[in-house]
């Protein structure tokens, strides 16, 4: 059946337009070394492979006696403490019938096969230690390598660096890394009622103005998402001037984000602009907040606009950018992990799209939902910890597992 004159396409579902947004998120050509400690948040380019063993030798994981199980005939048997051995220094093979006094990380002395820790012992003068209780041979000695192996990958490839993984790389003597380079992201948004902060105070404010919220938590979770970013300010409401902004922004960057201007009223250019210059490939997606969604290519950049109103754009950043922008640096793992809890409330008159409700966790382990889930109410958006991911026209009943995102997942 032929579909009507000017009948609308249906809106895109979410799982659907994310798979094909993905699928144009090709990795970026180039590499950079950096510093250990400035890698947090990047993405390895290639496998991290260890040249030696962690630890590189047995050592104390106590702070005690080093001995040898067999010289012990039972309890409280005093041997001479032969040697002293600390943290970062090297002992000699241990006498049969004696003791090293032993610290935390220092490395096991050939002979010896237990550390007995220092509260069983009693130190005895002339150098003489009593043994309160019968060791296990192994007993508080970690083994060379236990932790990391000679030749064995530590992290592969596609790894998204944090903290433990920069510590992990620098236990293997990594004082730099090989990372995928930053995706240079050209930020802009489009609107004349936006007014920037610190420019005009609350008091002279215009009518129909407002403050430009979107530019502040976009930069910053751009940032987050391991991007470098040329802010181009706020581009007028007329046609021509979205064109020769999105000409600008195409030379020189990965990936164009503007904010507004993406529906379909006079006043909304991007839509024409961006196929006068090039493609668009996605319009609309069934999710809400969030609906006014847009992807396509300028001249060899990406292009992705999202909505005006604050937690749409907030929203359909968390859930289609920031996976777009991991793929596009190589990273493996780009999804949440979600988490079914309770939900402490009545959700009665679900909306036919895909719903992303803002809501926090409890004391009593269930999730309470904010009073007023409008796309313009950005104060939900910093109430709540997270969002439940609710199916097309499904209603909650207080007490029923609903699936929540939780913001530390998607804000990292």
């Amino acid at each position: 059946m032929n579909k009507p004159v000017g009948a609308r396409a249906p809106l895109k579902p979410l799982d659907e337009a994310l798979a094909e947004l993905l699928n144009f998120a090709q990795q970026l050509d180039g590499v950079e070394s950096v510093s250990t400690f400035d890698a947090d948040g990047r993405v390895l380019a290639q496998d991290l492979v260890s040249d030696l063993h962690v630890p590189p030798q047995d050592n104390s994981s106590m702070d005690g006696y080093a001995l040898c199980c067999a010289d012990l005939q039972g309890v409280d048997d005093v041997l001479p403490v032969a040697q002293r051995i600390a943290a970062g220094s090297a002992g000699v093979a241990l006498d049969s019938m004696t003791a090293a006094r032993i610290f935390t990380g220092a490395p096991i002395p050939a002979g010896a096969d237990a550390v007995v820790m220092q509260e069983d012992c009693e130190p005895l003068a002339g150098d003489r230690v009593r043994i309160r209780s019968l060791p296990s041979v192994g007993q508080w000695i970690r083994r060379a390598g236990e932790d990391i192996r000679r030749g064995s990958v530590v992290l592969s490839r596609g790894t998204r660096l944090a903290p433990a993984e920069l510590g992990l790389a620098a236990s293997i003597g990594m004082g730099s890394l090989t990372v995928v380079r930053r995706p240079r992201v050209a930020l802009f948004s489009t609107g004349d009622e936006l007014v920037m902060p610190g420019e005009v105070p609350p008091g002279q404010m215009k009518a129909g103005t407002i403050y430009n919220s979107n530019r502040f938590f976009l930069r910053a979770l751009l940032a987050r998402a391991g991007c470098a970013v040329s802010d181009l300010g706020i581009v007028p409401d007329r046609l021509d001037a979205t064109v020769q902004a999105l000409q600008e922004a195409a030379a020189g960057h990965d990936l164009i984000l503007t904010s507004g201007g993406v529906s379909v009223g006079e006043e909304d250019h991007i839509k024409p602009a961006v196929q006068a210059l090039g493609e668009l490939d996605l319009w609309q997606i069934a999710i809400k907040p969030g609906k006014p969604f847009a992807y396509g290519r300028v001249r060899g950049a990406h292009f992705v606009g999202l909505p005006g109103n604050p937690v749409s754009s907030f929203v359909t950043f968390l859930l289609l950018v920031r996976p777009f922008l991991l793929k596009l640096q190589g990273a493996e793992s780009i999804d949440p992990t979600a988490m079914a809890l309770p939900a402490h409330f009545a959700w009665p008159r679900p909306d036919r799209r895909r719903e992303f409700l803002r809501a926090r966790r409890n004391a009593a382990g269930g999730l309470d939902l904010f009073d007023n889930q409008s796309s313009g109410v950005l104060t939900s958006a910093v109430w709540g910890d997270g969002l439940i991911d609710n199916p097309p026209g499904q209603a909650i009943a207080h007490g029923e597992q609903v699936r929540f995102i939780p913001f530390s997942e998607v804000l990292a």
